[in-house]
Order: structure tokens, then sequence, then C-alpha cells
């Protein structure tokens, strides 16, 4: 598949986010992150922002609850708009049920990991997603810079993809910008949520652009690609 960018609203204009999203109508997905102040030490948003999210844009929505209790959580926002919903592993007290409901109700199910979360443990819930995040900082704030350490793990999660022939995307989140997407892409990475790098620039459609042209030649060449 080609390089998806999706950026995140957590470094839009809260006061525009309608505006804000067309800003970036190019981009595959538009992320949201919701918080809860339990899970990360911030709030955020809830099921009535992304209600109206879903009825300002075309752009589908990719909702990451950053939440406690996403088990009871994550289906509402299906019903809100989300065309994937993001859970944290570490949150959830029934993963396996919890991606069969979120998929059963018209969504992409995606699992996340914190930046000290192996994904060895949970190799074999990889059947029952759509997608993997390797958090890339820790969770809870925009802005922060990019851990490098976690490039290793990014490569771990490709190869067990690999390894059990699944069609899923890995994505990554955390202080991607033109100066890291290529290490992102190179070690596995084929979704890429982006948030000042793509809100902080002049243009943010074409901000979105490049760091998917960026991605895109590291992602035609690069070893785990192939065949991908």
């Amino acid at each position: 598949m080609a390089a998806q960018i999706n950026p995140s609203i957590l470094s839009a204009d809260f006061a525009r986010l309608a505006d804000e999203a067309k800003a970036v109508e190019g981009a595959d997905y538009l992320h949201v992150d919701v918080m809860d102040n339990h899970f990360v030490p911030n709030l955020t948003l809830g099921v009535p922002v992304v209600e109206s999210l879903a009825r300002a844009t075309d752009t589908p929505l990719d909702c990451h609850l950053m939440i406690e209790a996403p088990d009871r959580w994550a289906p509402r926002y299906v019903e809100a708009g989300a065309s994937s919903v993001t859970f944290h592993v570490e949150a959830a007290a029934a993963p396996v049920r919890l991606a069969r409901e979120i998929r059963a109700q018209g969504a992409r199910a995606s699992m996340a990991l914190r930046p000290a979360t192996p994904i060895e443990p949970y190799e074999d819930l990889l059947p029952e997603l759509d997608m993997v995040l390797i958090m890339t900082v820790e969770p809870g704030f925009g802005g922060q810079a990019f851990l490098d350490i976690m490039l290793p793990k990014i490569r771990r999660t490709r190869e067990l993809i690999g390894k059990h022939g699944l069609q899923m995307w890995l994505q990554v989140d955390g202080g991607v910008s033109a100066a890291t997407i290529e290490r992102c892409a190179e070690a596995g990475a084929d979704v890429f949520v982006a948030g000042s790098a793509v809100y902080g620039a002049g243009d943010p459609a074409e901000a979105v652009r490049g760091l998917r042209a960026q991605a895109e030649a590291v992602t035609r060449t690069a070893a785990w690609a192939c065949g991908h």
C-alpha cells in the first residue's frame, strides 16, 4: 500500500476545527486524539466533537483513544462517525472482544502500545486487528521529540506482521516530521500521524504531500515492503 499521512488535530486550532479539517483535505485520515486526563495527563475532546467533525469533513476520522475503559467507549466513537478506532492495549480489559466489536460495527480496529509496552506478548492478537499503532513519544501531549529507541520496535512489529502474512497497517505517532519520517518508513511503518509538522506549516496541505512523498520514496525500496 502507499504511505498514508494522518494529520493530528491535537496540533490544530480547536476554535476552528472545521476549517482546520478542510485545510488538510488531501490527507488519508484525520487523526483525532481523545484523552480523558486519567490514562494520560491531558484532557482533549469526546464523542460530541467527533460527531461534529464527521459532519464537517469528508476525510475519514482515525480516533486514537488514550482513555481508561476503552471497552465501554470505543463503540461510541464508531457510532459518532469514526472510520478507524484505536484503543490502548494497556487499558483494554478484553482486547480481542473489543477489536471484534469495532470491526462488527464497520470500522477498522487498531491497537496502540505505549513506548515501554513490547509488541511480542500481543503477537497472537494481530490477526484480530487492522492496524497497530506504535507510540514514538509518551502519549498525552503534542509537540514532543521523536524517540529513536522505538525504531527497533517498529521493525519487530513489521516482522511479526510479515510472519503471519497479514495485510495490516503499521502506524507511528509522535514526533513525525520531515526529519524523522524516512527512518520510520525504513523500519516498517506505512501510516504516519503528523501534528505540528502539518499544522505548524504555512501550507498544511502541501506539508501532507511532502511528507507522503518522503515516505513513499523509502517504502518503494524498503526490504520489508517487497511483496507487501
